[in-house]
């Protein structure tokens, strides 16, 4: 999409990322920005080269972008120098300041149609038309409704608006790590994080396959995103395992459920781990601490379901030119950027500052080898990279501003954990089935990130309610927040990874759906066992650990189908005695 853009687009835009990778870097190495620059400067360049890259395909739509533009910088840049003069009168708000919150109000409803789609615009009127005929709704749900300028006002002003928590873990953390996995790809770590796991597994049973699940559990930490782990890795891994003889919608299925694998696998867990700490007010360490045995599990109920698949067809792979010890040898120095930010973060320092020092280890890296040195052209193709990748997600601050100010306003937020209580009758499993029939239906039409905030907001307290602690509640919704990546009907990873391997979208679907079966596993032991989330003392979370692993194995052979397999055997050997 860069590439469409005319020269002096072009280098608006590589102005604009570069500045993004300086100030934030600044703000979380060196000196900390007062609120309304950290979360204003974030938006506000966030807006405009999404309507710079997402553009009009008319001459007039064009200079309706430009307006879209002048519109954002103007209605953002207001909310900036004003930022104190309008706190200090909250409650007797101008009528410039009304006329500037729903100039930004309706232009982040736009911004969202843009990038993501018209999904985006039916939840933000309806929640709008929700704010001001609440009193119309039914008694359940109602409320006493307010002027469309006074919401607009509220949502655009007000800490829990289109500059609240969204904006501020976009701002604080989601740049910096999508920005650092850009720099980690330009710097060739990409290549090591699937030769290694090829040289390693790639000639067993089912070889392919499992280089899939290691490769996408390596890339997807760092990647932020289920469908650019499913693209990136599955563009070698897909045609590799047809190669070997998995059928096409098998190759395109394992790959999505692996790559989603990503979003819960440490350190960086897409943006879902930071907003998490956010909301629950936990140091970030504790979340990666928490979440790195579930993930392992989830990666090794699909890496056991590859198995079973390829053993029953008996598909094996071709040995690697190299030894993986030789390519760790050769190559090790590539997980160092994983290793600094790891290592830091659980020394207690941001996830912000670890995320820089990791972006600087990334160019360090780079100059090992002649071919892959960052140097200043790199360095701005890798921030333009970067900050292209954060647009997807970014672009929906406007919007989810608007729900979550809306339902803050209304009250719905209190109101919404007894009403899911109420109809899952008390019953935990019932309340998390309610979750992930909620967190599928939002994610049909909103990133995964956004529909675990805005899930996160009504149905944690309803689970912390029935007796979860409140970090596995959090990981309930976030898991669950995944499934509609593979989950039919809309499962834009499945279908990623079966136009990658030629194969039919709806097969491909249900093959991600049936590898990825331990992503509704995990949220039911988060519920049920305290030590999944290292809730408890030492040796109960061993127990639940000891236990768990082998009821994961168990699971995924159950699921694998190959038993029935054996069973013709068995009864096809007496058969022929």
């Amino acid at each position: 999409m860069y590439e469409k853009l005319n020269r002096f687009e072009q280098i608006v835009f590589d102005i604009c990322s570069v500045l993004l990778v300086v100030f934030y870097s600044w703000a979380a190495v060196v000196q900390p920005m007062a609120t309304q620059y950290h979360r204003g400067v974030y938006v506000i360049i966030t807006y405009v080269l999404a309507f710079l890259l997402y553009k009009a395909k008319t001459k007039i739509g064009r200079v309706i972008d430009y307006l879209l533009i002048l519109g954002s910088v103007v209605s953002i840049g207001y909310w900036i120098i004003m930022f104190e003069v309008i706190n200090y009168r909250t409650g007797a708000e101008t009528t410039t300041d009304a006329v500037f919150a729903i100039i930004g109000v309706l232009i982040g409803i736009e911004l969202a149609r843009r990038v993501v789609g018209s999904v985006f615009v039916i939840l933000g009127t309806v929640m709008m038309l929700y704010g001001v005929y609440g009193y119309l709704a039914p008694d359940l749900v109602s409320h006493a409704g307010a002027p469309f300028t006074e919401l607009c006002v509220s949502i655009f002003y007000k800490s829990d608006g289109v500059f609240g928590i969204m904006a501020n873990v976009l701002a604080t953390y989601v740049i910096l790590f999508v920005l650092f996995g850009a720099f980690l790809e330009k710097c060739g770590a990409q290549k090591f994080f699937i030769d290694w796991p090829l040289a390693a597994v790639g000639h067993k049973i089912g070889g392919p396959a499992k280089v899939s699940v290691i490769a996408s559990g390596l890339f997807g930490s760092i990647s932020g995103s289920a469908i650019a782990n499913t693209v990136s890795t599955g563009m070698f891994t897909i045609p590799m395992m047809k190669k070997a003889g998995f059928k096409p919608h098998i190759a395109g299925g394992i790959e999505p459920a692996a790559s989603i694998g990503g979003m819960f696998m440490p350190p960086i867990m897409g943006a879902g781990g930071f907003i998490m700490a956010e909301l629950t007010g936990v140091p970030y360490s504790t979340i990666m601490l928490v979440a790195i045995f579930p993930a392992l599990m989830y990666f090794f109920s699909v890496f056991c379901m590859v198995h079973y698949e390829a053993k029953k067809n008996d598909i094996v792979g071709e040995k690697s030119e190299f030894s993986a010890m030789e390519i760790f040898k050769k190559q090790w120095f590539y997980i160092m950027p994983l290793v600094v930010i790891t290592i830091f973060m659980l020394y207690g320092f941001s996830p912000g500052y670890s995320a820089i020092l990791g972006l600087v280890s990334c160019i360090a890296v780079s100059y090992v080898r002649k071919d892959t040195r960052i140097g200043p052209k790199q360095f701005v193709q890798a921030s333009r990279s970067g900050t292209e990748n954060s647009l997807k997600i970014g672009a929906t601050v406007g919007v989810i501003g608007i729900i979550i100010g809306v339902l803050t306003f209304s009250g719905l937020v209190l109101t919404f954990a007894d009403i899911m209580i109420e109809l899952a009758g008390g019953s935990l499993l019932l309340t998390i089935f309610l979750v992930a029939l909620a967190s599928l239906v939002l994610g049909m039409g909103v990133p995964v990130t956004a529909a675990y905030l805005i899930t996160a907001v009504v149905a944690v307290p309803a689970l912390t309610h029935l007796g979860v602690n409140e970090i596995a509640a959090h990981m309930i919704v976030y898991w669950l927040s995944q499934d509609s990546n593979i989950t039919p009907p809309v499962c834009i990873a499945a279908f990623a990874g079966a136009t990658i391997a030629k194969a039919n979208m709806w097969r491909t679907a249900f093959s991600a759906f049936k590898f990825a079966k331990f992503l509704y596993l995990g949220p039911i032991l988060f519920g049920y066992v305290p030590g999944f989330s290292l809730n408890g003392s030492s040796m109960d979370i061993i127990k639940a650990f000891i236990a768990i692993f082998f009821g994961t194995w168990l699971y995924s052979w159950i699921l694998s189908g190959i038993w029935i397999k054996y069973l013709k055997d068995f009864f096809s050997k007496k058969t022929t005695s």
